[in-house]
């Protein structure tokens, strides 16, 4: 059968017609790079020093413009067409950046359906001079095509539709190929020199977006579960039952790195130079719970752990592969801060860093809080070497909680104890106590005792927080934990120094002391006359360790509203089965390994997974 096209007055030989698809193929390249933010002089310079992103850039396009010519058997034909996507998806890039400070990622493309909506919900700036370029090349292209094709491949056989079609699928299938092995490659991608690795804007405009595109093709991946089935998921959600609770506020305070190791043996503090004086204090008082949270990672993940607790879900069962929680998000989604939200709360959250940092800006709009405060929206704030104080952020949530007309939902992630614990970490001349630890190389001991002074001032906010709202006469629910434990040095250096055993072991034999950080819920004395506090403990039945992504579900049982969401509810039935999940080890109440398990417990377990998926993937929440 023969194609339809009219016969072009010149036709180029395969040698011309191969030559001339790689200087198209760098042509809209140059002209997609154009049309990013950045300054395309500044982009170009960089891509001189580091020549490879030329050449991962231009790949993909060249591969997909060497499929289009085999479909249509004419490369300017092939040419116009992928100018036009190229210089769309582009062009969506930079309007997506310019809106939300995001990239366009592959994953997006599931959510077309969305883009009405929020076209309705920015002011957009079209780009028209780049929008305008594509579309007079594209039609350049196109003309060319009538007037210059290509001649007949040599091979007969292959000259008719089978040909076009076997060459427009070798072509995908090199790009696929390259997609999952060389795009996929994670050392790479951190080879190249970039001005902020953290911030994904600023890697999609230093490396190019073709080849920042392609590389995640293969992350923030989610999969999907066995036997997952949308409309079973679909009926779950079925129930939700606003006001139930009790109107006390609730302050949840995520502190940077907090951690007790400053408990183990080897540290021979006493009560005038104990770090943690209001943790132990606050676990002695009788409005307190307190214990230790499984996180999802060691010495880092921080946003992991904030969506482990306030959405339920859990990082590490999202995929297979390493994935990024924060970065899966792109929808409105079920949290903490909506079930309070529907109860007539007001929510909020705090962090005294970049807005940007994964995608927090965004991502605590999908999960419903209402206010949220990041570091440049900050007054005057304080800080200690680089990074703002937990005391300042102590006052902020202070200021909150007065200026709040309705009870407060409040969720504060803090910043000061980050790493690294290096002697400058605040500043050439500050002088941190000794670990008092004999034997301790002199790196361990700058490791420790530069964290531990970070452990002072994270527990000294707690202290603060405990006053503050002990002192009040509105009833408050206080809840306090560490994201993760710190980073002390590499090969464990600090923790095998203080003999602590946190190497995080292999799958299936997760040692849990990895990943354990402290946790205290406290109630003022006017919150646990609301709650009744002794008989909402013991009816909590919450053991001493349990997973983070079964922190904010007890929470909302503890104040009334267990019942509330169907999810919610699900989630504190399965924390009492297994209230610690690690990736593929569980821990019963009673602390013991479970080994293996029950019928029951995998259908729990497998129902959890599906409808985190369903949530993540399907479910429409306004």
């Amino acid at each position: 059968m023969k194609h339809p096209f009219p016969k072009p007055k010149y036709r180029l030989s395969l040698p011309l017609s191969l030559l001339t698809a790689v200087l198209l193929a760098g042509g809209i390249t140059l002209l997609a790079l154009w049309c990013q933010p950045n300054s395309f002089r500044t982009l170009l310079s960089g891509f001189l020093r580091q020549p490879l992103l030329i050449v991962l850039n231009a790949l993909p396009v060249g591969l997909l413009l060497l499929a289009a010519a085999a479909l249509f058997r004419n490369v300017f034909f092939g040419a116009a067409l992928v100018n036009f996507l190229a210089g769309a998806l582009s062009i969506a890039n930079r309007v997506k950046m310019e809106v939300r400070d995001e990239p366009v990622f592959p994953r997006d493309f599931a959510l077309l359906k969305e883009v009405g909506s929020a076209l309705g919900s920015y002011e957009i700036r079209f780009p028209l001079p780049q929008a305008g370029a594509v579309m007079l090349v594209t039609a350049a292209f196109l003309a060319l095509g009538f007037l210059i094709g290509c001649k007949p491949f040599p091979i007969e056989r292959l000259r008719g539709w089978a040909g076009s079609l076997l060459g427009a699928a070798a072509g995908l299938a090199v790009l696929t190929g390259l997609i999952f092995t060389v795009y996929a490659s994670k050392d790479l991608y951190q080879s190249f020199k970039v001005s902020n690795a953290e911030y994904v804007p600023a890697v999609f405009n230093d490396l190019g977006f073709p080849y920042a595109f392609c590389r995640h093709f293969t992350t923030y991946l989610v999969d999907r579960p066995e036997g997952f089935s949308r409309s079973e998921a679909e009926a779950w959600e079925t129930g939700d039952t606003p006001g139930l609770g009790k109107n006390v506020s609730v302050v949840m305070v995520m502190n940077e790195a907090f951690s007790d190791i400053t408990d183990a043996e080897a540290f021979l503090y006493d009560a005038e130079s104990d770090p943690l004086p209001n943790l132990h204090a606050l676990r002695e008082d009788p409005h307190a719970l307190s214990g230790h949270v499984v996180v999802p990672g060691f010495a880092g993940g921080t946003a992991n752990t904030e969506f482990d607790v306030l959405t339920g879900m859990q990082t590490t069962a999202l995929s297979a592969s390493t994935t990024s929680a924060m970065r899966v998000v792109n929808r409105n989604l079920d949290s903490l801060f909506r079930v309070f939200g529907n109860d007539g709360y007001e929510t909020s959250f705090y962090h005294p860093g970049d807005c940007w940092f994964y995608n927090r800006e965004n991502v605590y709009r999908w999960l419903g809080a209402e206010e949220t405060l990041f570091i440049e929206d900050m007054e005057t704030p304080e800080y200690k070497g680089r990074w703002v104080t937990d005391d300042y952020a102590a006052g902020l949530i202070e200021a909150a909680f007065e200026q709040a007309q309705r009870p407060l939902f409040h969720f504060t992630t803090t910043i000061q104890n980050h790493m690294s614990y290096t002697a400058d970490k605040y500043g050439p001349d500050y002088v941190f106590p000794p670990t008092g630890i004999s034997g301790l190389s002199e790196e361990a001991e700058t490791l420790l005792s530069v964290y531990v002074e970070g452990v002072r001032d994270a527990d000294a906010m707690l202290g603060r927080l405990w006053r503050y709202f002990q002192g009040r006469s509105e009833p408050v629910v206080l809840v306090y934990w560490g994201d993760h434990l710190p980073y002390l040095g590499d090969n464990q250096l600090g923790y095998r120094q203080l003999g602590l055993d946190v190497l995080p072991g292999p799958e299936g034999q997760e040692n849990l002391a990895a990943y354990k950080t402290p946790y205290v819920i406290w109630a003022n004395d006017a919150a646990a006359e609301e709650l009744d506090w002794n008989h909402a403990v013991n009816s909590l039945e919450l053991p001493e360790t349990l997973s983070s992504c079964f922190l904010g579900a007890a929470v909302l049982e503890l104040t009334g509203r267990g019942e509330e969401s169907p999810w919610f509810s699900f989630l504190n039935q399965l924390r009492r089965e297994l209230p610690v999940v690690q990736k593929n080890f569980y821990q019963l109440a009673d602390g013991s390994a479970a080994g293996e398990l029950s019928s029951e417990q995998r259908e729990f377990l497998q129902k959890w997974r599906r409808w985190s998926y369903y949530k993540l993937q399907y479910k429409e929440v306004s």
